[in-house]
């Protein structure tokens, strides 16, 4: 099967330090595809050159057969590739109703939109009940599932995640990881950075480990869940 989305010799520079160096992947469609690595490996940062917010240095990113090279940040959503930020990075004084809003801001199919909502609200219906509440008096978590249901409101064919469990109770870090598996099972592509690496292989169909903005490991997931060395150095084995 072709890839949806193929990296090709990614570096990327915060200045004179050299961030990624030579990363390629490729995420094909319908599949979780997940990132694991240390904090500072260059995860968040292959995100960002991915939705064009970080400028790359070199190499090629190609979405559905386009290349990304040249295209701005702005226009990226529109060409079908949503982010998830690390951080939720919510609106906190629009409501929730209004914080989805905006993430279907490109769109002109108002059938279509509610269509959307609706499966937001299916998916996490805590956001049904809080719809008219201010996005940033919700919890963490609820701040979590409102930022992953932002993101599907521009209907993406490529849904990025950057640590959706970061710094949220674990049960509702259960309750996103299943919503995960559901988009999944419906057909959606995913890429994963996360830094509950064990959640992540167990949910992804293939994996990268990223050390010092090289990736050193590929493989279906399985086969790293049996990898001695993810294990040691990212299962606690």
């Amino acid at each position: 099967m072709s890839a949806l989305l193929s990296v090709q010799g990614l570096r990327a520079r915060y200045g004179a330090v050299e961030a990624l160096r030579e990363v390629s992947l490729e995420v094909r469609a319908g599949e979780i595809v997940t990132l694991i690595g240390a904090n500072g490996a260059g995860k968040s940062t292959t995100l960002m050159c991915l939705s064009r917010v970080k400028s790359i240095a070199a190499g090629e990113i190609t979405f559905e057969g386009r290349s990304l090279n040249e295209v701005p940040a702005h226009r990226v959503v529109g060409l079908g590739l949503a982010q998830v930020p690390e951080g939720r990075r919510i609106f906190p004084r629009l409501t929730v109703f209004e914080n989805l809003e905006m993430g279907a801001y490109l769109r002109r199919d108002r059938d279509g939109v509610a269509k959307d909502r609706a499966h937001v609200y299916d998916l996490f219906p805590v956001l049904r009940e809080r719809s008219r509440q201010a996005g940033g008096t919700l919890s963490g978590g609820e701040q979590q599932m409102l930022a992953i249901g932002r993101a599907l409101m521009s209907r993406p064919r490529l849904l990025m995640m950057d640590e959706p469990s970061m710094g949220i109770a674990p049960i509702l870090v259960a309750r996103i990881f299943d919503a995960v598996k559901r988009l999944k099972n419906e057909g959606m592509t995913i890429l994963l950075v996360e830094q509950n690496a064990r959640a992540a292989l167990r949910l992804a169909d293939r994996g990268y480990v990223i050390e010092t903005g090289r990736i050193v490991l590929s493989d279906r997931a399985p086969a790293l869940l049996e990898n001695p060395r993810v294990q040691e150095a990212y299962l606690g084995e």
